[in-house]
This record gives structure tokens, C-alpha cells and sequence, in this order.
């Protein structure tokens, strides 16, 4: 895989250079409530300024039906953008149209613009080989080289992921080098004891990861609203907690496939518990209870792992060499509900191991909860992508980028 650093070797100079980045930000009426995504695009975009390229970037946000929306517009981003850099951006409304092309020849070296939202074309999402390369064709006739960037889109078969390197000299930029680079090490020679945290809603998002650490790692902790499943599994009583009662056979299948493999599967050991779920726009006081995990009334649901599970958690990793964090450990948005999710971030903070957090939730939790992010080892942008990475999968997008 050849990254930009050998792009800028080769000359960047005057050469119009399509940046696959991944600025799928969170937005609030219309606002941008975390630009994380953002801000790790710059090193790529701004060392290929400075060589004098004529930078193209390009992203989907959201998931529009393949039509223009709004609602989904990149503008918020690229004005973003634009601050980060502390240069003008330019703005096109399209994505290969008019405004696409105006925006990419009008920009001199060392310049930047931001094409539309990906995915209001649906050539970018088609399943159709055909349909997805004619848009791949059309993107490409904005640029004479590619970079991918884009780390959280890679593990998607779509247009400017995986059809556009093939139509262009392409090249991993530096966030994607990075990202693989961190991945591999905790895929290859992993320094030990492996410990990995899980949480989320659902089980079923997890299990094909949980399939594949069961032989790598030496400690599972499980957390987050698929606890339930794990518990409901040993024939606790869960009340109205999250559960998918479809996926407790394979559950119980992991249970007992750790215990002879020697993994140790840790399970929370109580549970703070409410009779609703907590509202999160106004932040209203929850005022939850503290149970046993195996005794959860019927009419209360958990949503955080209790004060015992946060010790419990914090001892598995505390002689960590390796550790891997991906899904929080309740409903962090909840100032009732959030301790679980921050014991189990200070708990990386105060490892002396090397911290992985696994991109979305998790890495949304960070700095909600005002860690300072630059103090783990590593926050992933791709929560989707390092899960399927972690599963064995090939990525799409980093095919594409291989020769």
C-alpha cells in the first residue's frame, strides 16, 4: 500500500488530488456537535496543500436515499474545515456536476474544496457493479490522483471507496496508515495480557468480533445494553432490560466456548436500573437504583453497570499490556448513566497499556465526557471498520488501496 508520503515524494505540485475523507459528523440543527472526524483528516489534506496540490475532498454524511437532502448537506463541514485550516474552502453544491467542476477548476495550487454529499448520488451506494463504476467514472474526472482518508467508510463496497482507487494512482493518507498500523497491533504479535471491553445495544452487532477475540484475547469485559443478552443467557432475571432472546443459543455457545479456551469472560454484577428509558434532551433526573445483575426487577430496565461492576472492570484492567474498547458501557449521554462509561475510559487512562478506543460511540463518549483524548493510545474514527478489521474481514477500501 502506498501511502502519501510517496505521493508528496513523487510531486503533489499543481496535480488535482481526490480526498476520500470520512467528515460524517454528527449534527444538531444544523450544527456540528463533534468535529473528531474532521480534525483527523487535516494532516492529509493540509501536508498536500503545502505541496501545492489542488486538494478535491469528498465524503457522504448521514444516509440520504440517494437523492439531495438538505438535511445532509456537507456545507457545515466544509465551513469546519475551512476554520481548521485557516483558509478559505470553496463549496460545490453537486457532487459531479456543474458545481463540482467550477469548484475543482477554479481552485490554484495548495487550494481546497469540498464536493457535496456523497450519497445524494446513488451510484455511491449501488450494489450494481455497473451503476457504481459509471459514478467512480464520474468522480474520477475531478482528479489525476487518489488518496483514501477515510477511515470509517472502508469496510463499505461503494463508489469513492472502492471503485475510484481503481480508475486513479492511489494512495493511504495518514490517517488510514495510522489506523492500520494500530489495528495490526492487535491483530499481530499482541503484547499481553489482551484485554478487550465491549458494550452497545446490540449483541448481535458484536458476536461475529466476540467469535474471533475468543482465540486472541485473554479477557472479555462486557458491558453496555448486550450485557442483558450475556445475563438472560446464565438464567438471570433481566426485568425490561434490552434483550435479544434470538441470539442467547449462540451466546450460551460463547460462554461456554471461553471457559474451555480459557478466556475470562467478565459480566457486570450489578446494575444501575430505571422503570424507563432516560430522556436525553432535557437531561431530566433519572434517579436510578443500584441492583444485583441477577436480580433486576421485572418492571426496571438496566442501563449502567453498577458501582461493583466499575471496581470489578477497572482491577481487569489494570495489568492490561494491550487493550481494546469499543461500545459504552450504559447510556453515557445521561449524567445518571455515564459513570459506567467513564470509570471504564479513566480505567484505560490509569493502564499502563496500549489503549485502543474503537471509534464511534466510544470515541463520541471521550470527549463528551471530557477526557483528554491525546491521553490514550490511539481513538480510533471508525467504529464499523476496526470491528470488521478485528473479525478477520478483507475491507474494501483497503483492497482497493493495495497494489
Amino acid at each position: 500500500m502506498k501511502t502519501i508520503d510517496e505521493l508528496l515524494s513523487e510531486g503533489a505540485d499543481g496535480k488535482r488530488v481526490f480526498v476520500r475523507a470520512d467528515l460524517n459528523v454528527p449534527l444538531a440543527d444544523g450544527r456540528i456537535t463533534d468535529d473528531g472526524r474532521i480534525r483527523a483528516v487535516l494532516p492529509t489534506v493540509k501536508a498536500l496543500a503545502e505541496a501545492g496540490a489542488k486538494v478535491v475532498v469528498a465524503s457522504h454524511l448521514g444516509r440520504p436515499k440517494g437523492a439531495p437532502d438538505p438535511a445532509f448537506s456537507l456545507l457545515p463541514a466544509a465551513e469546519r474545515l475551512g476554520e481548521l485550516l485557516g483558509a478559505p474552502v470553496a463549496f460545490a453544491q453537486d457532487t459531479v456536476g456543474p458545481a463540482a467542476h467550477d469548484a475543482v477548476n477554479g481552485l490554484e495550487p495548495g487550494q481546497v474544496a469540498v464536493i457535496e454529499n456523497l450519497r445524494f448520488n446513488a451510484g455511491e451506494t449501488s450494489k450494481d457493479d455497473t451503476e457504481r463504476g459509471e459514478f467512480a467514472d464520474q468522480l474520477a474526472a475531478l482528479a489525476d490522483v487518489y488518496v483514501g482518508d477515510g477511515f470509517g467508510a472502508v469496510h463499505r463496497k461503494h463508489a469513492s471507496v472502492y471503485d475510484l482507487p481503481a480508475r486513479l494512482p492511489h494512495y493511504a493518507g495518514y490517517l488510514i496508515a495510522t489506523e492500520v498500523g494500530v489495528l495490526k497491533k492487535l491483530t499481530e504479535d499482541v503484547k499481553r495480557p489482551y484485554v478487550v471491553a465491549l458494550g452497545g445495544a446490540k449483541v448481535s452487532d458484536k458476536l461475529a468480533v466476540i467469535d474471533q477475540l475468543l482465540g486472541k484475547a485473554d479477557r472479555l469485559l462486557i458491558g453496555g445494553g448486550m450485557a442483558y443478552t450475556f445475563l438472560k443467557a446464565k438464567g438471570y432475571e433481566i426485568g425490561s432490560s434490552l434483550l435479544q432472546e434470538d441470539q442467547i443459543p449462540v451466546v450460551i455457545e460463547y460462554i461456554e466456548r471461553a471457559e474451555k479456551s480459557g478466556v475470562e469472560l467478565v459480566l457486570p454484577v450489578d446494575a444501575l436500573v430505571g422503570s424507563e428509558f432516560p430522556d436525553l434532551k432535557t437531561k431530566a433526573p433519572a434517579n436510578p437504583t443500584t441492583v444485583a445483575a441477577d436480580a433486576i426487577p421485572a418492571d426496571q430496565m438496566g442501563l449502567d453497570i453498577g458501582p461493583e461492576s466499575r471496581k470489578l472492570y477497572a482491577s481487569k484492567l489494570a495489568d492490561a499490556a494491550t487493550v481494546f474498547w469499543n461500545g459504552p458501557m450504559g447510556v453515557f449521554e445521561h449524567p445518571d448513566y455515564a459513570e459506567g462509561t467513564k470509570s471504564v475510559a479513566q480505567a484505560l487512562l490509569d493502564s499502563p497499556a496500549f489503549t485502543v478506543v474503537g471509534g464511534g460511540d466510544s470515541a463520541a463518549a471521550v470527549r463528551i465526557l471530557g477526557f483528554d483524548e491525546t491521553a490514550f493510545g490511539h481513538i480510533s474514527t471508525g467504529g464499523g471498520a476496526s470491528l470488521e478489521y478485528l473479525e478477520g474481514k478483507t475491507l474494501p477500501g483497503l483492497a482497493a488501496l493495495e497494489d
